[in-house]
């Protein structure tokens, strides 16, 4: 990394200090990947402002966030286990696509609450937010057992799930961040790991209490699984820190940047992550429900297959982020999208169980990294740190529709090509040339950010 990248990274904190985390990566990780040059608009009277580098206190912080990533995305992540038995047994006359909406929301709701969540930080309100966050998201896990009706399901797992674990999101991150420098993208990278494990423990709870005790005690000891994930978590995070004095910034985050509407880089990065977002929950959502309908699994194994996808995930994401240290960022992101849009074409073929399984890790490794790598590219995309936060917050809102409406146009899909449940050549197509168009769509981009912003071509 250049010089003049490390002093422009160091004084995003200047600027938007601990709003500009909006995605599953903070998007100072830009440090663990070669920028090429940054340009030189950047104001040189700003002083750096010190953060805190590691300690034990700090790695114990780390601990506490990876835990929180357990709820914060692994619920939304097991998901799938929860869609095909709404759809097999609990609400067997509730369309795929109108199941599919009680996910989508959750993870819509969770990104983008920064919006409103991101300033009430930078106003040094992290505590009440934290706070917040979890008693509203367990309070939703516990009323689920409550719900038999799909209204009342919508309510409790959707909104209440997806608001509370939305105001966790970005507090927990941004103080991981006010705690690290040199190892910064490290311990992202490590609290970011909670979310495949949370996802794969809270799919193996759910399978393995539903045949002995019934859905409701079922939702009820994922609830106490997330209220004992809470109850580690919270003090590690924050009993005796050092590091969340002096949180307010004592000025005011512009929520709208109009300049970016005329800025080809913005769009072409918004255009890209809402073109795979819109597909990378969907075979997420549906491969339990081709595991049971079209292969003829049971319910317990067709959920394995949400366990290797997740448990593909761990390492697809600790070597995308050696990759993008080591040969770009670019790099990386484009690889794990065209090498996503493969195996989803791929999925075309699949007609065994044990072909889907390889299936289902192939994808959590290659899409996993999709994620957490876009933000480490955005200080290119978006130089000037007066206005990176607002508008990663912008364009990171376009990509929470995305994820909204991805799901259930696929259940959409799938309904409209598949009156007898037997077969998901329209789901397989969607996801495939979503991905394909994405891969097609960074391509763009990377030449884009390599003439408009004057970076080196390997970034």
């Amino acid at each position: 990394m250049t010089e003049a990248s490390e002093k422009a990274v160091v004084r995003l904190d200047e600027y938007d200090r601990h709003s500009d985390i909006v995605a599953e990566a903070n998007v100072k990780d830009i440090t663990s990947a070669p920028l090429g040059n940054v340009p030189s608009e950047i104001p040189a009277n700003t002083t750096p402002v010190e953060v805190p580098d590691g300690g034990a206190r700090a790695w114990l912080q780390v601990l506490g966030c990876f835990f929180l990533w357990f709820n914060l995305w692994g619920y939304t992540f097991a998901f799938g286990t929860f869609q095909n038995y709404y759809e097999q047994q609990y609400l067997p006359t509730t369309s795929s696509s109108a199941i599919a909406w009680i996910g989508s929301i959750q993870s819509f709701l969770l990104i983008i609450s920064g919006l409103w969540t991101g300033p009430i930080f930078d106003w040094g309100y992290y505590m009440y937010l934290i706070y917040f966050g979890a008693c509203l998201s367990t309070l939703g896990a516990f009323m689920l057992s409550l719900s038999d009706q799909y209204w009342q399901i919508f309510l409790t797992q959707g909104l209440c799930i997806g608001f509370g674990c939305g105001a966790l999101f970005i507090p927990t991150m941004a103080l991981i961040s006010r705690s690290f420098v040199k190892n910064r993208s490290i311990a992202v990278g490590l609290c970011t790991c909670g979310a495949p494990i949370g996802g794969i423990l809270y799919t193996v709870l759910f399978e393995a209490c539903l045949p002995k005790l019934g859905f409701a005690w079922t939702a009820r000891v994922l609830g106490f699984f997330m209220l004992g994930t809470y109850c580690v978590a919270l003090p590690l995070l924050l009993l005796g820190a050092t590091n969340t004095k002096s949180l307010s910034t004592g000025k005011k985050r512009k929520l709208f940047d109009k300049a970016a509407l005329k800025d080809a880089p913005f769009w072409s990065y918004s255009g890209v992550t809402f073109t795979t977002f819109m597909a990378y929950l969907v075979p997420y959502f549906y491969m339990p429900s081709y595991a049971q309908s079209v292969l003829g699994q049971t319910q317990a194994r067709a959920s394995y297959t949400l366990i290797a996808s997740q448990a593909a995930s761990v390492p697809g994401r600790m070597l995308a982020a050696v990759a993008a240290n080591y040969f770009g960022v670019m790099v990386a992101w484009t690889g794990c999208a065209a090498i996503s849009a493969i195996v989803c074409f791929a999925w075309m073929g699949v007609n065994s169980y044990a072909g889907f399984v390889a299936f289902c890790a192939f994808y959590g490794a290659f899409s996993g990294p999709l994620v957490p790598l876009p933000p480490s590219i955005f200080p290119v995309v978006c130089p000037d740190p007066k206005v990176l936060g607002t508008r990663l917050g912008m364009a990171q809102s376009i990509s929470s529709i995305a994820n909204l409406i991805g799901p259930p146009i696929a259940g959409a899909v799938l309904r409209a090509s598949n009156p007898d449940g037997k077969h998901f050549v329209g789901v397989q197509l969607f996801t495939g040339l979503l991905m394909a168009l994405g891969s097609i769509q960074l391509m763009f981009l990377w030449r884009l950010l390599h003439t408009k912003r004057g970076t080196k071509f390997w970034i």
